[in-house]
């Protein structure tokens, strides 16, 4: 499991590069937004499968083909919501529900 953490870490700190060098190069980095804008979007969606990964995957390319947003580090930000944030119950938990009257 923490292989896999710090693999997803990884590739979203080199996606969130790319998409940020794309804003460093004068007048042809819009149009490479262009470009990497979908792909950006497909790859955020093969990385967090599931309901997450298809809003993390619109607003990755929202980021992308907006000017001036290239510098939100999206991949990296997903990361943490998903793995440091994002506390959900582990299978060996149990959950009691108790009504109060």
């Amino acid at each position: 499991m923490k292989n896999l953490k710090n693999k997803l870490f990884l590739k979203g700190l080199v996606y969130d590069a790319i998409g940020m060098a794309t804003y460093a190069i004068p007048l042809v980095g819009p149009f490479l937004d262009i470009l990497w804008a979908p792909f950006a979007a497909k790859k955020m969606s093969e990385m967090y499968p599931g309901k997450k990964g298809k809003v993390a995957s619109a607003i990755v390319f929202l980021e992308e083909i907006l000017p001036g947003t290239d510098i939100i580090p999206t991949f990296t930000l997903m990361w943490l919501y998903t793995l440091v944030w994002k506390k959900e119950t582990s299978s060996n938990e149990i959950i009691i529900e108790a009504e109060v009257i």
